[in-house]
């Protein structure tokens, strides 16, 4: 018998490595593009380069404001792990058309819209997140969420 983890559980896991490099204050997440089961790039939450981290800055402005989780994106300082995956590709050079995108957390509704832009044509996750307008768009699209399940 075969004890090893399934594709989805295998790049799952290293999503879930890449999610404890995030500098986020409220939420940690990890996402890893994959394609003919080769990693391509991988991304998590934080600051662009060169600018300072929330913790450095004395707090998060958000978690500051009150904002529940899933409003008000353009308030946070961070780039969204699916967000410096699909530019990370970018920058390497790489297509992710067709590719498959596993993040630990189901992506925002502006990680949405880039994930369908990138040609992206599959989303594993691991978690949920408060945003149905996300899932709307996804569907309409043609793209199905693929819940792992939480553990």
């Amino acid at each position: 018998m075969d004890n090893r983890p399934s594709w989805d559980e295998y790049f799952m896991e290293m999503a879930v490595l890449t999610a404890k490099r995030s500098t986020c204050m409220r939420r940690s997440v990890g996402a890893v593009i994959v394609k003919d089961r080769h990693i391509i790039a991988t991304g998590y939450n934080g600051a662009p380069r060169g600018i300072a981290h929330c913790a450095e800055r004395g707090g998060c402005l958000r978690q500051k404001l009150g904002v529940p989780s899933g409003e008000r994106h353009e308030l946070c300082m961070a780039l969204h792990a699916e967000q410096n995956a699909i530019i990370q590709a970018a920058t390497l050079g790489q297509s992710i058309e067709g590719a498959t995108i596993y993040v630990t957390h189901q992506p925002c509704v502006i990680c949405a819209k880039m994930i369908i832009n990138a040609g992206i044509r599959r989303i594993v996750v691991k978690e949920g997140y408060p945003d149905k307008l996300s899932v709307d768009i996804l569907a309409e699209a043609g793209l199905k969420i693929v819940m792992l399940g939480e553990h």
